[in-house]
């Protein structure tokens, strides 16, 4: 099972594109998308769900090897593979190590044991919910779409780009006080009416659902206003501060101040502004200027 939605697409007037990402893949392949050291991640995590809720998922949505490739030298199998029977056979074994984690992880759970142990073992065979957030995809395309990358990451990097070729980003200006400059995954088009004059506010609510990779709570209940309030404040108020949900949100800048782009080309990050202490200053009166 492999999902790709766009949760926020935005352009600047140079041309600089920001997208956001909601990707749902197998963990298996979770380690070589980390490398990719200009994407903003959050991920969802195996601490914050129920043991219960993590085991019918992992059984329901079962990662199963489509085809089973026979060992050899190198990185991946070439053109031999099971068929039938011993096909049959190898999927039934997986299945079985799955069910034995399963068990081993409902006993753990009988004895209270804490979710960020018990849910563990669940992970190889389970799959995972990422929100990315970037604006340079070139050397993600180039690798992971290349005939020789893993047949399940090709795959999500396929539906990525079909993804990016067909969405129509929306035009963003440089006007910091306005909420349709503002690249806010998970803020809808009611919360910008409705809060036009507040980004500071539309800034916290996106943060808080970028830290929970969606809209709603684990419980699937819509959270309050207050709640997402609560929620980001909590984060970027602790010390050290939680900032990586903080990565996902920009407004385009042809300031050259690269201090506030982060991993971002041509967009100041709401993490950079919040480290160097520059939010309230922004929304009192203080602009950006291009140094001559």
């Amino acid at each position: 099972m492999i999902s790709v939605k766009i949760i926020e697409d935005s352009i600047s007037a140079a041309g600089k594109r920001l997208t956001t990402f909601a990707l749902t893949y197998p963990r298996i392949i979770h380690a070589e998308l980390m490398t990719h050291r200009v994407f903003s991640r959050n991920a969802q995590s195996s601490r914050a769900i129920p043991v219960g809720k993590m085991i019918d998922k992992a059984r329901d949505e079962m990662y199963l090897p489509e085809v089973w490739g026979l060992n050899q030298a190198g990185m991946q199998p070439q053109g031999e593979f099971l068929t039938g029977e011993e096909a049959e056979r190898a999927n039934a074994i997986w299945k079985r190590m799955a069910e034995a984690c399963m068990q081993g992880v409902a006993e753990l759970a009988e004895m209270n044991i804490h979710k960020q142990w018990a849910n563990r073992p669940l992970e190889w065979f389970s799959h995972i919910t990422v929100l990315v957030t970037a604006t340079n995809w070139d050397n993600w395309y180039n690798l992971r779409m290349h005939p020789t990358a893993q047949k399940e990451i090709r795959e999500l990097a396929e539906g990525m780009w079909a993804a990016h070729m067909q969405s129509e980003p929306v035009e963003r200006g440089e006007i910091l006080s306005e909420q349709s400059c503002w690249h806010l995954p998970f803020v809808t088009d009611q919360e910008r009416t409705e809060h036009a004059s507040d980004i500071p506010l539309l800034l916290k609510l996106s943060t808080a659902r970028c830290a929970r990779v969606t809209y709603l709570k684990h419980d699937g209940v819509v959270p309050s206003v207050e709640h997402d309030i609560g929620r980001h404040d909590a984060l970027v108020g602790d010390d050290p501060m939680h900032a990586s949900p903080a990565e996902h949100q920009g407004i385009p800048a042809s300031y050259s101040g690269a201090e506030y782009y982060g991993n971002f080309s041509g967009y100041i990050q709401y993490r950079k502004l919040l480290e160097a202490d520059m939010v309230s200053r922004i929304f009192n009166g203080f602009t950006f200027s291009t140094p001559k």
